[in-house]
């Protein structure tokens, strides 16, 4: 079974997200939506919210799993057994940082990483972004699943 993580903290999961994880299931037998837990980081929506977002998005979906985690993103793949991380890349910035991350994560596992190019409807969605048009009163519902609710 070739199972992939994708990991983030999804705060809150976006149309880019949502892109990606529809077309890895045609690439993957599984993919595991791993929510980090960052205790130093301020999160617009609980971990609760985050993880339904991303269950109720995908309800329709045997091969997505959503689950929590903290630590490695690479101790998590050797625990749930996955071979693959998989990101998705918005911009040449997003690439450089995720390479520096693929790099490294190569060096100390045998995980690889999978990148896949976000739609170009998406590549300029956020989720920065979106908790601003939230925190601001916009109209986030077209940069977001159906899911999320506020």
């Amino acid at each position: 079974m070739q199972r992939a993580v994708f990991p983030g903290s999804f705060d809150p999961i976006t149309l880019g997200h949502f892109d990606i994880i529809q077309r890895g299931v045609t690439l993957f037998d599984e993919i595991i939506v791993a929510i980090g837990i960052n205790a130093d980081k301020k999160y617009m929506f609980n971990l609760e919210q985050r993880k339904k977002f991303i269950e109720d998005a995908f309800a329709h979906e045997p091969k997505v799993k959503v689950i929590t985690y903290e630590g490695l993103t690479i101790e998590l793949c050797e625990k749930v057994e996955a071979e693959f991380i998989l990101r998705g890349l918005r911009n040449p910035a997003d690439f450089e940082f995720e390479k520096a991350i693929a790099h490294t994560n190569r060096k100390l596992s045998k995980i690889e990483t999978v990148f896949l190019l976000t739609a170009a409807k998406t590549s300029y969605i956020s989720s920065s972004i979106v908790r601003d048009v939230i925190r601001n009163g916009g109209d986030y519902h077209v940069l977001v699943p159906d899911s999320v609710k506020w």
